[in-house]
């Protein structure tokens, strides 16, 4: 009788188990799938400032490693956003268009030399 309770366990785990997991999968669809390492790695190599777009700091000077930053805008490519810390980003999230205008200007001034 033990052996029969284990193997209906085993059995009941592995059909709920994929099911569950599908379920939580989709509850996020909405949600945009996270960059791979190769897109991140090309856009930290394209970005065009070297300090934060808020604060004008140097990223990964005095206010230490930075903070890289994938925004997403329904219907368009998403964008790398640098900053020097993570109170920048709340700045950032406030007034997005502001600093993406800043941050296309640079791109448009490194392409010009």
């Amino acid at each position: 009788m033990k052996h029969l309770l284990s193997l209906y366990l085993a059995l009941l785990f592995s059909v709920s188990a994929p099911l569950a997991f599908a379920a939580h999968d989709h509850s996020h669809a909405d949600q945009p799938a996270a960059p791979d390492a190769a897109w991140l790695a090309k856009a930290k190599v394209d970005y065009p400032l070297k300090t934060c777009v808020v604060s004008g700091e140097e990223i990964g000077g005095s206010m230490g490693e930075g903070i890289d930053y994938v925004y997403h805008q329904k219907g368009k490519p998403d964008r790398l956003v640098r900053f020097c810390c993570k109170d920048c980003r709340k700045d950032f999230d406030r007034e997005p268009a502001q600093y993406l205008k800043l941050i296309d200007e640079a791109v448009a001034r490194a392409k010009k030399n």
